[in-house]
């Protein structure tokens, strides 16, 4: 009797000490997914392509006639169609247009290039135009002016037929609702996380600390990707998010799709996306930098 109870005794102490751990365990995932009111912990950072040798080797990504380096994917349908001619060109711009849309549907679209990178600067100009699509419907008032540069993406031909968004690092741009502050240039994780002022970090968007743009204005970008290490995003000159070590996230099923768990991403596609608002992108160029 003794010996069981000394036993029973004993598994009571281990699931005492099981209990502790993955309450602990609990509260870190919770401490990773909440998102945080994000401050920048360096200023006065100068704009990488001002640092950049003259004669820098640019390498225009469009060239405002024509598609061409780009590929075309919306959920529910396969590589390559266009729907409604969304993703077109004009007067020298890419376009995301919806004036032949009766209604959104949840079909969300991306414009990917076809090459993938990895150490890089990239440029380019965007601004929302006219309005929402017709009948986006009450839950999509979120995607009001609202658009994205997907980086580090995975290749659109490895998404699931029905997947909405790539697995990707996305700087999510956003115009201002002509009352209110609505900054640009934030993180979002689709299917990633990422490494924010030291730690471990799961929330799915994150504000930066730009200004807000409202009406049609042209907005610069610039974005400082270092593979896995580093990334930076800056807008209209100015540092207004920073973070490390983008990397896939293991509860993802996108992820376990490409048959990921928690890698680091050390490079991928860029992509631009079609979430219901007209949008308008010029001038996008990219350098080519050399690994660390």
């Amino acid at each position: 009797m003794k010996f069981i109870r000394r036993l029973l005794l004993a598994l009571f102490i281990v699931l005492l000490m099981l209990a502790a751990v993955f309450h602990e365990r609990v509260a870190d995932l919770y401490a990773q997914a909440t998102p945080i009111d994000y401050q920048l912990g360096v200023t006065d950072v100068p704009l990488p392509s001002s640092q950049q040798a003259a004669g820098a080797e640019w390498k225009s990504l469009f060239d405002g006639a024509t598609l061409d380096g780009w590929l075309v994917k919306f959920s529910g349908s396969p590589l390559g169609e266009n729907i409604n001619d969304t993703f077109r060109v004009q007067d020298g711009v890419l376009r995301v247009d919806y004036s032949d849309w009766e209604s959104f549907a949840g079909r969300f679209g991306h414009i990917f290039t076809e090459q993938a990178y990895s150490h890089y600067l990239l440029q380019f100009e965007y601004r929302f135009v006219g309005e929402q699509v017709a009948n986006a419907g009450s839950g999509m008032a979120w995607a009001n002016r609202n658009n994205g540069a997907m980086l580090h993406s995975q290749h659109p031909a490895s998404m699931r037929l029905e997947q909405d968004f790539p697995v990707s690092i996305e700087a999510q741009l956003l115009g201002g609702l002509g009352d209110g502050e609505r900054p640009t240039a934030n993180l979002c994780t689709p299917a990633t996380n990422v490494v924010l002022q030291d730690k471990l970090y799961r929330a799915h968007c994150t504000e930066s600390v730009s200004k807000t743009y409202h009406g049609d204005q042209w907005v610069r970008a610039e974005f400082e990707v270092l593979g896995n290490e580093r990334i930076r995003h800056f807008i209209n000159g100015e540092l207004v998010f920073e973070y490390e070590q983008p990397q896939y996230d293991p509860f993802s099923k996108d992820s376990a799709h490409l048959g990921k768990s928690a890698e680091l991403i050390d490079r991928g596609h860029i992509a631009f996306q079609a979430e219901s608002h007209p949008t308008e992108f010029r001038h996008i160029r990219i350098l080519e930098l050399p690994a660390s």
